[in-house]
C-alpha cells in the first residue's frame, strides 16, 4: 500500500483520530513514521467507528489514502488564479454590486466565473463570495452554493457551536430594610 504524497502529517493524525484507528502516534512522529504506521496497521483487524469521510471498510480506507487528498485538490498556481477571482468578485460587491466599475464587461462573465469558483467551497474567500453573491439583487433568480467538503463542514459547525456559547448571570441581592429580594437574570 502506497499513501498519496498530497496527506500532510496533520491529516493523517486527523483521520486516526477521527476514526479511531488503533495507531499509536506521538507529535514528534514525522510524516514518514505516520505512513509506515499506517501501513502496518492494514495489516490488523480493526473496527471503524462513524464518521464524515464516509469510510466503513478497511478497503475503502486504503482507496482513500491511495487517491489524491479531496482536501488539495488545487496546485498553488489554480489557487492563485481562484483568489484572483475571488478579489474581483468581492469588489463588485463592496461597490453595491455596480458593474460598470470592474473588469467584467457583463453579468455573465462574472456568472460563469461564479459556477467555476463554487466548486472550490472549501476556501473561505470562495465562500463568502458565494454568501455576497446570493444578496445581488441583479441575479435574484441565481443561487450560489459552494461545495463543501465533509471535513470543512464539520469545522464550521463546531467553530458555530463555540460561538454560541451563552453565559447566564444570577445576580442575588438579600433584603434590606429599605429594599426587597431581587432577583435578576441577565
Amino acid at each position: 500500500m502506497i499513501i498519496d504524497k498530497s496527506y500532510s502529517k496533520t491529516d493523517l493524525i486527523d483521520l486516526i483520530n477521527d476514526l479511531d484507528l488503533p495507531i499509536v502516534h506521538s507529535h514528534q512522529d514525522n510524516k514518514r513514521d505516520l505512513q509506515d504506521k499506517f501501513i502496518a496497521c492494514m495489516n490488523e483487524t480493526f473496527k471503524i467507528k462513524d464518521n464524515f469521510y464516509e469510510i466503513k471498510t478497511k478497503q475503502q480506507l486504503i482507496d482513500y489514502l491511495q487517491n489524491k487528498n479531496p482536501k488539495k485538490i488545487l496546485s498553488i498556481k489554480e489557487k492563485q488564479d481562484v483568489m484572483k477571482i475571488c478579489k474581483k468578485i468581492i469588489r463588485y460587491c463592496k461597490i453595491n454590486y455596480d458593474i460598470t466599475m470592474t473588469d467584467y464587461d457583463d453579468h455573465q462573465a462574472m456568472i460563469d466565473d461564479m459556477h467555476y469558483i463554487k466548486q472550490f467551497g472549501d476556501i473561505p474567500s470562495v465562500r463568502r463570495c458565494c454568501r455576497l453573491m446570493n444578496q445581488d439583487i441583479n441575479m435574484k433568480n441565481l443561487k450560489f452554493n459552494p461545495l463543501i467538503s465533509p471535513q470543512v463542514k464539520k469545522d464550521l459547525e463546531e467553530k458555530k457551536i463555540i460561538k454560541q456559547v451563552k453565559n447566564y448571570k444570577l445576580t442575588i441581592r438579600y433584603a434590606t430594610e429599605e429594599e426587597p429580594i431581587i432577583i435578576s437574570f441577565d
